[in-house]
C-alpha cells in the first residue's frame, strides 16, 4: 500500500452555520496536519472572518486549485464567490447555494483525482432547492449507478437506515424485502472491507411496536422482513431479528452486535444520537468516493458562542483515512489470487506435485510397439 499522507477535502457546508467553526477549531491542533494534507473548499474571505470573529488563530494557506495544495498546512481553495453575505446562525438561499457550489466543485475535482476522500461539513437542506441530502445528492453527480448507504458510526453502535428522509406516513410502503435485501448487503460488505470486522453479526430491527404482536399491530415483520432475514441468512449473512426497537436499545443490545439496521430515520438515529451526539460520525458506503460527516446539523442555534465541539468533524476526518486505508489492504490482495501467483512461480518440482495419478500412470506404461 502506498505511504503517503491521505488528500482530505472538506466543504464548508452551510456558510451561517458551524462549519467553518469546526474547522478552524479542528486544524488549530497542529498534529492533525501530520496525518493528512487537508484541502477546504470554501472561501478564504470567510474563513478570515469566522477566524477573526471566533478568536480561532488557525493559520491557513489561500489556494485556487487542488494541485496547488501543500502538506503540512491548512489549504483553503477559492471555491465560491467571496462576496457572500454572512448572517451568522440564520440559513438563508445565499447560504445553501455557497454550500452547494462548493460540494460541487469538490465533486468536479474528484472526478480529476484530486483527492482522495471527502468530509462534508452541515447543511440546511432547506435552503437548497432539490436537495434530499449529500448521499442522494454524490449519487446523482458521480452518475456511475452506485448506490449509496449511510452508517452512523462511533466506538459503540453503527446504524444503518433502510429508509431515509421519508415521511413517517409512507415509511411502511417504502419498506420492501427486496430492499432490506439490498441495503444489509450493503451494510455487511462495508462492515467486512471498510471497517474491518472480520465476520459481521447485523441486528434488524422490527417496523411495529412489539414486533407486530403476530399481525395484532401490523404484519410487515411476517411478510416483508422476516422473509428478507431468511434470504439473507441463506447467503451466508449473519442477521438477526427482527427487535423491537425500544426494548432492543433499552437493554443495550447493539453491544452484541457489529451493526444495527433500523426501518426509518428517527428509530436509528435518536438512540444513536442519544449516545454520540458529539463525536458521532456519518459515513457513506457503497460508493467509490469515500465520504464522511460530522453526526449533527448546522447548529444555527450555537454559532458563534463558542459551544460546539469539534470532536465530531476530528472523528469525521480520521474514519474517512481508516476507511481509506482499510480498502487498500482489503483489495490489494485480490489483485494477486493465488492462480496468477502460481502460475507465475510454477517450476518442474511443482509440476510433479500437481500431476495427478493418472499422469503418473500413463506416463510408466511402455510404449506400444
Amino acid at each position: 500500500m502506498e505511504e503517503r499522507k491521505i488528500r482530505v477535502a472538506i466543504t464548508h457546508g452551510d456558510t451561517n452555520g458551524i462549519g467553518y467553526e469546526v474547522i478552524l477549531k479542528t486544524f488549530a491542533d497542529p498534529t492533525m496536519l501530520e496525518l493528512c494534507t487537508p484541502i477546504v473548499y470554501g472561501s478564504p474571505k470567510l474563513a478570515s472572518y469566522y477566524s477573526k470573529t471566533l478568536g480561532i488563530e488557525t493559520p491557513f494557506t489561500t489556494i485556487n486549485h487542488a494541485n496547488e495544495a501543500r502538506e503540512a498546512r491548512l489549504n483553503m481553495l477559492a471555491a465560491v464567490d467571496d462576496e457572500v453575505k454572512v448572517d451568522l446562525g440564520i440559513s438563508t438561499p445565499e447560504s445553501g447555494m455557497a454550500a452547494k457550489a462548493a460540494l460541487d466543485r469538490a465533486l468536479a475535482d474528484y472526478k480529476e483525482g484530486l483527492f482522495d476522500v471527502l468530509v462534508t461539513a452541515p447543511v440546511s437542506k432547506n435552503s437548497i432547492p432539490n436537495f434530499n441530502g449529500h448521499t442522494d445528492y454524490i449519487e446523482k453527480t458521480l452518475g456511475d449507478g452506485q448506490k449509496g448507504l449511510t452508517i452512523l458510526t462511533n466506538d459503540d453502535l453503527r446504524v444503518a437506515l433502510v429508509t431515509n428522509n421519508v415521511s413517517i406516513k409512507d415509511v411502511a410502503e417504502a419498506i420492501t424485502k427486496q430492499k432490506i435485501v439490498e441495503k444489509a448487503r450493503c451494510f455487511y460488505q462495508a462492515l467486512k472491507r471498510d471497517l474491518r470486522v472480520s465476520s459481521p453479526r447485523i441486528a434488524v430491527l422490527a417496523l411495529n411496536p412489539r414486533c407486530g404482536e403476530d399481525g395484532i399491530l401490523g404484519d410487515e415483520e411476517q411478510t416483508i422482513i422476516t422473509p428478507a432475514i431468511n434470504e439473507l441468512a441463506e447467503q451466508g449473512i449473519q442477521v438477526f431479528g427482527p427487535y423491537a426497537a425500544d426494548d432492543f436499545f433499552g437493554r443495550s443490545a447493539y453491544y452484541h452486535f457489529d451493526g444495527v439496521l433500523a426501518m426509518y430515520h428517527d428509530q436509528g438515529q435518536t438512540p444513536f444520537k442519544a449516545v454520540a451526539y458529539e463525536n458521532g460520525v456519518r459515513f457513506t458506503t457503497g460508493l467509490k468516493l469515500i465520504r464522511t460527516a460530522p453526526a449533527h446539523g448546522a447548529c444555527f442555534n450555537m454559532v458563534g458562542k463558542d459551544m460546539v465541539d469539534e470532536q465530531s468533524l476530528r472523528n469525521a476526518i480520521y474514519e474517512a483515512i481508516d476507511v481509506w486505508r482499510n480498502r487498500q489492504n482489503y483489495d490489494e490482495p485480490m489483485e494477486h489470487p493465488l492462480p496468477k501467483l502460481y502460475h507465475e512461480k510454477r517450476d518442474d518440482s511443482e509440476k510433479v506435485r500437481f500431476r495427478s495419478s493418472s499422469d503418473e500412470n500413463s506416463r510408466n506404461k511402455e510404449p506400444r510397439k
